[in-house]
């Protein structure tokens, strides 16, 4: 079982709860999972969100997200979604720390620019594809082709 936290201002308390517990349901449904959730303002560091582990990086059950407020409906799950891959990583051994230094897989991530470092690429991607996900199994999104009269699946 795991547990959500949350605070901050400027978000919607269930949808982050809906959010982050159909994630961690479908993704690490065996795993104890201690998430914090802090929503704050984020624009001078100019980022949407942050993922951290919380005291011991080797295995890591206890995590603190923290995301930009006031953000579009959309755009705040995207980014809740990115975070949790984040936090998926570090949970199934792929993200670590190694010697001090972070790495994904057998690769420093430091020897990468932000845009190009292996575990920010894997997160784009499973962000765009979760969202798509999230948002059909919670009958949201009906279809992703709509043509008058014919509905393509």
């Amino acid at each position: 079982m795991s547990y959500i936290t949350y605070s901050g201002y400027g978000y919607s308390k269930r949808l982050c709860k809906d959010v982050t517990t159909w994630f961690l349901n479908k993704f690490l449904p065996r795993h104890k999972i201690q998430v914090e959730i802090l929503h704050r303002g984020l624009k001078r560091e100019e980022v949407y969100g942050y993922c951290d582990y919380v005291e011991e990086s080797y295995r890591p059950r206890e995590f603190l997200i923290e995301l930009q407020t006031h953000m579009e409906e959309e755009l705040y799950i995207k980014t809740l979604l990115h975070e949790l891959v984040h936090l998926r990583q570090w949970v199934v051994g792929s993200l670590r720390m190694k010697r001090g230094k972070m790495h994904y897989g057998k690769i420093a991530v430091e020897l990468y620019d932000y845009w190009h470092q292996p575990h920010e690429i894997e997160a784009r991607e499973e962000e765009e594809r979760l969202y798509i996900e999230y948002l059909t199994e919670k009958n949201k999104l009906k279809s992703i082709f709509y043509f008058p009269n014919r509905l393509m699946c």
